[in-house]
């Protein structure tokens, strides 16, 4: 058996079931199956790698920083591994949905990873009503950054090149939220690219199939370069990866106040001297986000279908 530091080191930037896109250090785009049966490789793998034929065999897979991905009743699905940060995409019509958002960032809370919410489409009215939605999300820490991808590039230009330079950023949202148009103008070339991903793959079609690794700066080979990580858009985002017992410890105007609670294992539903529930009878945590935990907490208690 060969020693993994013995094979070639590459980057996974294109995944579509078993068959991935490997990225040498020089630029070179390898098409590769990873040895075995069961694939588990994702976006931002580092991996080692050899030739065969006109393709490759992936070997081994280093050690991640970390994971993102969401778990339902019935599968896991990995978005991408070693990322810097995340950039949630909501936009101000249509309307986003405060489950979907929640769900996104107790995510990113359990796997280490920061993140961002962008505001999108802040030139449509209703923009004013979007902020005030968002504003209990600004009180507990989460950066909101706003735009107008279409109208004033320039000006969103303005506002995500700083953030984005030098980091690897997975972009995150339903549709409708403006992450195409981000690629496609922070990437001029990323049309191109898919297509050559997708005949690589044999999809036959990329849109919301594959998650695919975007080079934003900075010459190959260079040590620091920015990258944008496109995922497919998601309708369901299940959190079965998370306990019920973790999920306070990650929404920050509930974390603010554990430790106040009568009992060491409070559940803060039910039980008498909840610093918690005492919080939300305060309205230091707004009726949505209390309704939220609630219905996350039901739902992560509830045992498995399957």
């Amino acid at each position: 058996m060969i020693e993994p530091a013995a094979l070639d080191l590459g980057l996974v930037v294109a995944a579509h079931g078993r068959h991935v896109i490997v990225e040498t250090p020089e630029g070179r785009r390898v098409h590769c199956v990873p040895r075995g049966k069961k694939s588990e490789l994702v976006v931002g793998d580092r991996v080692r790698w050899q030739a065969t034929g006109d393709g490759g065999v992936i070997e081994h897979v280093e050690p991640r920083r970390n994971l993102l991905f969401r778990q339902d009743e019935w599968r896991s699905k990995s978005f991408a591994a070693n990322l810097d940060q995340l950039l949630v995409l909501v936009a101000v019509e249509p309307p986003f949905g405060e489950m979907q958002l929640t769900r996104s960032l107790i995510a990113a809370a359990a796997a280490g990873i920061p993140t961002v919410i962008g505001l999108n489409k802040i030139d449509l009215p209703g923009a004013a009503a979007t902020r005030e939605r968002l504003a209990p999300y600004r009180a507990m820490g989460i950066t909101v950054m706003e735009f107008a991808l279409k109208t004033d590039f320039a000006g969103a230009q303005g506002v995500l090149a700083p953030w984005l330079a030098g980091r690897t950023t997975l972009v995150l949202g339903p549709s409708g939220m403006g992450k195409s148009t981000l690629i496609n103008r922070f990437v001029p070339e990323a049309a191109a690219q898919v297509g050559e991903i997708s005949q690589a793959l044999q999809t036959g079609r990329h849109t919301t199939t594959t998650t695919t690794w975007y080079w934003l700066d900075g010459d190959v080979g260079a040590p620091v370069r920015g990258a944008l990580i496109d995922s497919p858009g998601f309708q369901e985002f299940g959190l079965r990866q998370v306990t019920p017992t973790e999920l306070a410890g990650l929404m920050p105007d509930l974390a603010a106040h554990l430790g106040q609670c009568r009992f060491a294992n409070c559940s803060h539903r039910h039980e008498p001297g909840c610093g918690v529930r005492a919080a939300a009878a305060r309205g230091d945590i707004t009726p949505t986000r209390w309704h939220l935990y609630e219905a996350l907490h039901e739902e992560l208690s509830a045992p498995p279908r399957y």
